[in-house]
């Protein structure tokens, strides 16, 4: 049976695995959002409202790169085992109809920036180009993509933050917390790669799980460490509580502790699970977060 036209592209931007992946996207715009109006907070129901849009944006962009990643890597993908059904692999979606669809949706970004302060749209246009654009290049040129994809995956959190307070432009917890959840991307994203790590080096893919090799689980730990100090750090400067330092802090360490401990990197299934379970780490920080405002 002839599967529908629209399929291929529902499944080139990812939406058939969703919320993976764009969840991972949404929560850094929840958590810069929120410190950012930590001194004129929302009411609830207005709250609410901010946290769809983000939602829908975060989806989004996560979709137009998924999109054009595979635009890029269609000959590694190719090489790849996980990735040989992909839709431009399989040939459900043309490359002219791909490049199509990639521009459609940075359009509907950019109007949805368009209701923004200027230095939140500024923010937000850095974060489709060059960091999401340019991303599926560092593969080629760099043993660390997974740094890149750190500033992609996380820039909803300057942005937002911006949205909340567009005087914070050099808000030094503001640009920490965004370096910590770099490291968390490290994390998340090296365990998602290790996935592939025999097909990657058959390939000539870099990536920091072929990079780590032996020593992917302390070194890994070291960034864990740097995102939970992070946390710490920006929830002390913006004068959280302490059910910010016991669930959203405390919290995010043990969830962390968690998978580096249980872990097994030569079992792809593992990998993707635990991969996963950092959309649940989400929740646990930002019920922290909105525990400290209506609850303390």
């Amino acid at each position: 049976m002839k599967q529908p036209w629209w399929l291929g592209y529902w499944q080139l931007a990812r939406m058939h695995k969703f919320p993976a992946g764009s969840i991972l996207v949404f929560w850094p715009f929840t958590w810069g959002y929120v410190l950012g109006a930590h001194e004129k907070r929302p009411e609830p129901l207005q709250l609410v409202y901010i946290m769809a849009a983000f939602l829908i944006g975060s989806t989004l962009l996560h979709c137009a790169a998924c999109t054009i990643n595979d635009i890029c890597d269609v000959n590694f993908d190719r090489q790849v085992e996980r990735c040989k059904t992909r839709p431009l692999v399989a040939g459900t979606v043309s490359m002219p109809g791909a490049w199509i669809f990639f521009f459609l949706q940075i359009a509907v970004l950019f109007g949805m920036l368009s209701f923004v302060n200027k230095n939140a749209f500024l923010a937000g246009t850095f974060g489709i180009f060059p960091l999401t654009t340019v991303y599926p290049l560092m593969k080629r040129i760099t043993w660390w993509p997974q740094a890149w994809l750190g500033l992609a995956m996380n820039w909803g959190l300057p942005t937002a933050w911006l949205i909340a307070a567009p005087q914070d432009v050099k808000s030094v917890p503001m640009w920490t917390l965004t370096f910590g959840t770099l490291c968390w991307t490290i994390v998340y994203d090296t365990i998602y790669a290790c996935q592939d790590r025999k097909d990657d080096v058959k390939a000539g893919v870099k990536s920091t799980a072929v990079l780590f090799g032996n020593y992917v689980k302390p070194i890994l730990s070291l960034f864990a460490a740097a995102f939970v100090a992070a946390l710490a750090y920006a929830g002390y400067e913006t004068h959280q509580g302490w059910i910010y330092y016991a669930v959203s802090v405390g919290g995010c360490a043990a969830h962390l502790l968690w998978q580096l401990v249980t872990v097994d990197l030569d079992v792809p299934e593992q990998c993707w699970q635990k991969f996963q379970s950092n959309g649940n780490l989400g929740y646990i920080v930002l019920g922290g977060m909105l525990g400290e405002w209506y609850l303390y």
